[in-house]
């Protein structure tokens, strides 16, 4: 039913106002009182539990950031069958992001450009709807938190500016993330670099107060860059690395060219992004340590995506553009899989 649906519906629809639409009926489900029936159907089943983080998850699938920007949607989210959901990318200060258009599909690659910039509400926003939730509900999914840098901060200023996010939201999160890999904010990869990652992660560590911390890093880095990431990782102690984000790269796409180069810049995401990030995934986990927490994220559609990344080392496993493509279903699907 979703595929047709998809293909005479949303596909005509503005990317983006097809996802405003989505958005607004799962974050009203639980409402509805459908939600609690919805998740009957859609959980995870017993006996796929994870541990992990210091937390028990209760299935190895979730959802990425960048869905629930601004933390708005987690009950129904979580209702839909992700066993955890990581809300944000979340700033310091409020921002608008990119002027539109800023999110085009390539439907022959089932991938999706995007250059939203990180728009959201801001830390102190975010924090009071999260008190707000937590102080309401039990029924919670496991809540990541994912911090980025202000647009209007200069690098040079970054770490004070992930200091008040964390200061912020670390209290709220069950883990928390440190940012460095989108491709949609001017100079935030440069943090990947070794001198300026390491007194980021350490001042964000120290604000974390022992909420468990991990780092999101780009699969555009070259290989020895990543271990070079995780061998950092380790010796700051932090408690994992998520890999990928979306990649600048558009070799080997079966697009049309022209509909590519008109779309622009932006990170992509989808399908194409499957081999690269099943690469920094092995990468990752023959250099930090075997307990480390290493999520994958970046083209994972289908349970035996899922399966393949947990056999190559994942602890757990994202995914954001095969939503698009799957539909409302999608998380029940994969573990239903499993």
């Amino acid at each position: 039913m979703y595929p047709l649906f998809f293909r005479l519906v949303f596909v005509r629809m503005d990317p983006e106002l097809a996802h405003k639409l989505a958005f607004a009926v799962i974050r009203w489900l639980p409402a509805t009182g459908l939600g609690g029936l919805v998740a009957r159907l859609t959980r995870p089943r017993r006996g796929h539990e994870v541990e992990a983080l210091g937390l028990t998850f209760p299935g190895p699938f979730g959802l990425a950031a960048g869905f629930d920007k601004d933390a708005e949607a987690i009950r129904g989210l979580g209702q839909l069958g992700f066993g955890h959901i990581e809300v944000g990318t979340i700033t310091a200060r409020p921002q608008h992001g990119n002027p539109r258009p800023r999110l085009f599909r390539l439907l022959p690659d089932r991938g999706v450009i995007n250059r939203m910039g990180f728009n959201n509400g801001g830390a102190e926003a975010a924090a009071e709807r999260l008190r707000r939730l937590r102080a309401r509900h039990r029924d919670l999914p496991v809540i990541g938190i994912n911090i980025g840098k202000s647009r209007v901060v200069a690098v040079e200023d970054a770490v004070d500016d992930y200091r008040v996010s964390a200061r912020l939201l670390a209290p709220l999160a069950d883990y928390l993330v440190v940012n460095v890999s989108s491709p949609n904010t001017p100079g935030l990869r440069g943090l990947q670099e070794l001198d300026r990652l390491e007194p980021l992660l350490r001042a964000v560590r120290d604000e974390a107060g022992g909420v468990p911390l991990l780092v999101k890093i780009a699969p555009d880095l070259a290989d020895d860059e990543v271990r070079h990431v995780g061998e950092l990782a380790t010796r700051l102690g932090l408690d994992g690395i998520i890999a990928t984000n979306t990649t600048l790269s558009r070799d080997g796409l079966a697009s049309d060219p022209a509909k590519v180069e008109a779309a622009g810049a932006g990170g992509l995401s989808g399908r194409p992004l499957a081999r690269r990030s099943l690469e920094v995934l092995r990468v990752l986990r023959d250099t930090v340590p075997a307990d480390m927490c290493v999520i994958s994220v970046g083209g994972v559609e289908t349970s035996a995506d899922v399966r393949e990344r947990l056999a190559s080392g994942a602890t757990l496993v994202q995914g954001y553009t095969g939503f698009l493509y799957r539909g409302p279903l999608w998380a029940r699907h994969i573990n239903r899989g499993l």
